[in-house]
């Protein structure tokens, strides 16, 4: 979860491999059923995203690393910029919402930064938030939150997670009083680097999460129970080899998750 180095950035060759690859599980997508899910998740891909998404409307994507998913700095200033996307979820969700709506001139962006908790994303919400003016705001954060508190890189709570969650979602409100807001629940899988010492304190976290999205009246995408149903079919590792970033797979099924949550939120 830590922030990716220059040195690490992706080759234009590996690029293009992981884009084509990502372009083949976002058709995956579509054609994508689990035994035991809700019928909302088995439909997602098909379904429209109704009217929460308006024509000309800015969306963009915040969070951690999960939504930077090593999109390309370089190129962020550019709305619906494949590179600028990264390969997760934010790509996949931004691909559906351009190919359904082609004639809607949807502007769209990820500003995830790897490693920010909620503190840092308010640190910089100036230029990478309020400054594109977003009519759509998805905002994905937490497991940085308690991870970096569990390795001891952070002082953190729950108290303080849901203290500046909330002072981020006044502030954003006051700034931008039309923005349709999506809140996502953090969420991790019992593997890799996620083991019996994140609970039950995690659970706090997400509850907190769910908290200030009704608080707020915003649209929430339950993220750790679509995981919990979704390990039922497949291991936790198929979804997020070290129980935190997502897969090919987790991913696809995240963006699934937001368009099914979406399309049936009031506008």
């Amino acid at each position: 979860m830590d922030v990716h180095s220059a040195g690490e950035r992706t080759s234009r060759r590996r690029f293009l491999g992981n884009t084509m690859t990502a372009a083949a599980g976002l058709a995956a997508v579509s054609g994508l059923s689990l035994s035991g899910c809700s019928e909302s998740m088995r439909r997602a891909s098909g379904q429209k995203s109704s009217q929460f998404i308006r024509s000309g409307d800015v969306v963009l994507f915040q969070g951690d690393s999960i939504t930077d998913a090593g999109r390309d700095r370089n190129r962020e200033g550019n709305a619906n910029d494949v590179r600028a996307l990264g390969t997760g979820y934010a790509l996949y969700i931004a691909s559906q919402l351009l190919a359904e709506r082609a004639d809607a001139g949807l502007k769209i962006y990820s500003r995830g930064i790897s490693g920010n908790k909620v503190f840092q994303l308010a640190e910089r919400w100036d230029k990478d938030c309020l400054a594109l003016k977003p009519s759509v705001l998805s905002i994905l954060i937490g497991v940085n939150d308690i991870w970096h508190t569990l390795n001891g890189n952070y002082n953190g709570t729950v108290e303080v997670y849901e203290k500046d969650y909330r002072a981020l979602i006044e502030r954003t409100q006051r700034e931008l009083p039309e923005v349709r807001l999506v809140l996502c629940e953090p969420f991790v899988l019992r593997t890799g680097a996620v083991n019996d010492k994140w609970f039950p304190e995690f659970d706090r976290y997400r509850a907190a999460a769910r908290r200030v999205a009704t608080d707020f009246h915003t649209t929430f995408v339950p993220f750790q129970a679509m995981f919990d149903e979704a390990v039922k079919t497949a291991p936790p590792g198929y979804w997020a080899g070290d129980g935190v970033h997502p897969t090919i797979a987790g991913a696809g099924l995240m963006a699934q998750t937001w368009f099914s949550t979406v399309s049936h939120a009031k506008a």
